[in-house]
């Protein structure tokens, strides 16, 4: 009898821990995605912060450099001074 007692408790532990173990092998494959997601989520914000503030270098100077207007007005829009030549060449 006391030996049926010892073989329950020692198959109850061993599944007590297979239990633990797994469950401690789910909770740490979920814990290393969030960190992975983590991971990527920061450096996709550091993308955009370092788009953004470009972005905003480029309005500031929008708004304060006249010959900077020009250039850009120049280059995306093909505008030119009159009686100037502009020559265009295909990449």
């Amino acid at each position: 009898m006391k030996r049926l007692v010892t073989i329950v408790l020692a198959l109850v532990f061993v599944a007590m821990a297979a239990g633990s173990t797994t469950f401690f092998l789910q909770t740490k494959a979920e814990y290393d995605q969030r960190l992975e997601t983590e991971r990527l989520t920061a450096e996709r914000l550091r993308i955009a912060e370092t788009r953004l503030r470009e972005q905003e270098e480029m309005l500031q100077r929008l708004r304060t450099d006249p010959t900077y207007v020009e250039l850009i007005i120049r280059r995306r829009l093909g505008y030119a001074k009159p009686n100037e030549l502009v020559f265009r060449f295909e990449n």
